[in-house]
């Protein structure tokens, strides 16, 4: 599955309804066993979310975008797939969420390929299950050090810390994963499938259990005027680095 949401894989409404439709119509095809995630955007693996989605709408819009942020991480959390992380690009925030809900990571040896959820930096919060994903992969020290610093990691130090699996040479990170996915694809698929369900149930049912009540507190946290106007400042900084 191939990322391709011109010009950052950015995580808007649209393409995130297009990521789950995607993926259920792969579990739902029983000749597939793994799927390999990777993007097809040079230098980059998914920017995150679309601030643009977070920033001057209205409260229905927020909720309606927070819902689908939902889906995506519990479609592709508890996918019986077997799903494999080729980061071929920087991975920050929602891209870096994304890649936490595969199987195995692989990324690219390349100083500009940092990963990590650094929404503090944008004056927002990781909500309770970011971090209870990264928890789950990094431990709970290293995971409340990453999530109050805002920290993304290049390649060796990502390695250190466990939130990938392997840093290969950008040229190889492809046959790595696929290397990887055959590894994975070993094991006969029931019982495979039931062990990662029951790794995973508590953290998903987490969700599940609060997800209303999770899009209540995103929508009046995003709606705040302090918010608003750090996302404006932010977004206003990205057109000028662009112009």
């Amino acid at each position: 599955m191939r990322l391709n949401n011109p010009p950052v894989n950015t995580l808007s409404l649209e393409f995130l309804t297009e990521l789950v439709i995607s993926l259920e119509k792969l579990e739902n095809d029983k000749s597939f066993r793994g799927v390999i995630l990777t993007s097809d955007r040079p230098g980059v693996f998914s920017s995150g979310l679309d601030l643009t989605e977070m920033c001057g709408r209205s409260p229905a819009h927020y909720a309606e975008y927070w819902k689908a942020v939902q889906e995506l991480w519990l479609r592709f959390y508890q996918c019986s797939l077997v799903l494999v992380a080729a980061i071929n690009g920087a991975c920050p925030a929602g891209g870096c969420l994304m890649a936490l809900t595969s199987d195995h990571r692989v990324l690219a040896d390349n100083p500009k390929y940092s990963i990590g959820l650094n929404e503090t930096l944008l004056g927002i919060v990781a909500p309770f299950w970011f971090k209870d994903t990264l928890v789950n992969t990094i431990g709970h020290r290293a995971a409340e050090r990453a999530l109050q610093l805002g920290l993304l990691f290049p390649p060796a130090q990502a390695l250190q810390v466990g939130i990938v699996d392997q840093v290969v040479p950008e040229e190889q990170v492809q046959s790595v994963a696929l290397s990887a996915i055959a590894q994975w694809m070993a094991i006969p698929d029931h019982a495979r499938q039931l062990t990662k369900a029951m790794m995973r149930k508590a953290t998903a049912s987490r969700l599940i259990t609060h997800r209303e009540d999770d899009v209540q507190n995103f929508v009046s946290f995003i709606s705040r005027d302090s918010i608003q106007k750090s996302l404006q400042l932010y977004l206003e900084r990205l057109k000028q680095k662009k112009g």
